[in-house]
């Protein structure tokens, strides 16, 4: 069995909802569908999960909502029209968003008699994929392809009560595979949302429906996860920085990880997770040229001699907060008491640097706004008696991401070198054990030109025969 997700590009409009259901008939395999809300169809447009947060944003703030639900039920009649589907199916989508909206109530932000902002958030938030869903499972049945329309909710997806952000629960794979199981007709499923054990409507981060995939797939111990998009393969650095950049044909789940956590767009970062647990391959296609190999993600991989690095990405909006004391490295237990501050702030730190007098926490800067940040400062002062903290904003993270580092010498002073012949500052160095990436913090406004410069010595200069 294979689990098939399509992103909001594939679902823009019509005719790209007509690719979905001839990829989808073309291999009988393809049993369970996932969505994502539809997407732009220009570049002038907006996506209907942007739409549906300004719908929400409005409503939250006292405004009059009625424009943005305008807008959205137009994308959907469009939809419903191109696809020459039933008015029925329009009248459920718009009593479904007329309802969500409803929800709120009459009282504002902190009263009571509504939902809480962050909880309506989420709930409007989702709108998108669970009526997309609706309209796909409709178009499929009136096309001789019998399809049901699942909801996350009553299927058992069960998700963590972190809003906006939430992670899967161990009790959903059980729950979506007795739920799912003895299902004849094409699944599909709205991507991006499940519920709390309370049963409120609550979201992944943006990109979530990636992991609702992956969560699908390994529940039902599918053969394969096809994830389609826009692009014909997963390209060895962003396109908008190198023209023609090469594409990579397999890479490794930790591969896919490293860069998708450090930039990439493809893939969402979580998503490898529950297939990785489960050794279930993933393929990343063109819903627009379906017939491109695409780009595989499996366990392992053969490794290319020539080419130790496979990608390269970049990310910038972090924060790195450097702390200096002597004799740190025979204080037992300093590094943990650092992050223990850290962690009563509930933030995850990224990455940890150090060396014998020094040690640096790197966290995402929108999780330290300025007065936490300042907590954090002060706290790190007052309790570890530490020399100096410093902080450094503006700082963009480069990766250098690739299985065949490991056995490879001088991949390091390579990119370093590239670098310096950049002229480009390297303020952080850090490597994982397992040398699968190499990180590099740069100042944010050298990200580009930093990817540009390790493209043309990992990539061009062998193409080159330099």
């Amino acid at each position: 069995m294979v689990v098939a997700k399509f992103g909001g590009s594939s679902l823009a409009d019509a005719s790209q909802v007509q690719k979905v259901l001839r990829i989808v008939s073309e291999d009988r395999d393809r049993k369970v569908v996932v969505v994502s809300a539809p997407g732009k169809r220009d570049k002038a447009d907006q996506k209907v999960t942007d739409l549906l947060i300004h719908c929400a944003t409005a409503q939250i703030a006292g405004q009059d909502p009625t424009p943005g639900l305008m807008a959205l039920l137009e994308r959907y009649r469009s939809l419903i029209a191109g696809l020459g589907l039933d008015k029925a199916v329009y009248e459920q989508i718009e009593a479904d968003l007329s309802g969500r909206l409803a929800s709120y109530g009459a009282v504002g932000a902190g009263g009571g008699g509504g939902l809480r902002n962050i909880e309506f958030l989420d709930l409007m938030k989702a709108a998108g994929e669970d009526n997309c869903a609706k309209l796909v499972a409709a178009y499929f049945t009136s096309q001789g392809l019998p399809a049901v329309y699942i909801d996350p909710r009553a299927a058992g997806f069960l998700l963590s009560d972190n809003f906006g952000d939430a992670h899967v629960l161990p009790e959903t794979y059980r729950n979506l595979a007795a739920a799912l199981g003895g299902i004849k007709e094409t699944i599909v499923f709205p991507g991006f949302f499940g519920c709390t054990r309370s049963g409120k409507v609550i979201t992944f981060s943006r990109g979530g429906s990636d992991v609702t995939g992956s969560v699908l797939a390994a529940a039902l111990d599918a053969g394969l996860y096809e994830n389609f998009t826009d692009v014909d393969h997963v390209f060895s650095v962003d396109p908008g920085l190198v023209s023609d950049p090469l594409p990579i044909p397999e890479l490794t789940y930790r591969e896919m990880r490293e860069l998708s956590y450090a930039g990439f767009k493809v893939y969402h970062e979580d998503a490898l997770v529950p297939v990785f647990n489960k050794g279930i391959p993933v393929r990343i296609k063109n819903t627009n040229n379906p017939a491109a190999p695409g780009t595989a993600i499996l366990p392992s991989r053969v490794l290319s001699d020539d080419r130790p690095v496979t990608g390269i990405s970049a990310a910038d909006g972090f924060v790195s907060i450097n702390i200096s004391k002597l004799l740190m490295n025979i204080e037992i237990g300093f590094g943990r008491k650092v992050l223990e501050i850290v962690e009563d702030e509930k933030i995850s730190f990224e990455h940890m640097p150090s060396g014998i007098d020094n040690i640096s926490v790197i966290l995402k800067e929108s999780a330290a706004p300025p007065e936490v940040e300042r907590r954090i400062v002060e706290r790190l002062k007052n309790e570890l008696d530490v020399g100096e903290v410093t902080v450094r904003h503006d700082l963009a993270l480069v990766m250098l991401v690739g299985e065949g580092m490991l056995n490879t010498v001088g991949t390091t002073a390579r990119a370093s070198g590239a670098l310096a012949r950049a002229k480009i500052n390297i303020e952080i160095i850090n490597q994982g054990a397992s040398e699968v990436s190499l990180m590099f913090g740069v100042d944010k406004k050298d990200a580009s030109e930093a990817v540009r410069s390790l493209y043309h010595e990992f990539f061009e200069q062998r193409t080159q025969g330099a």
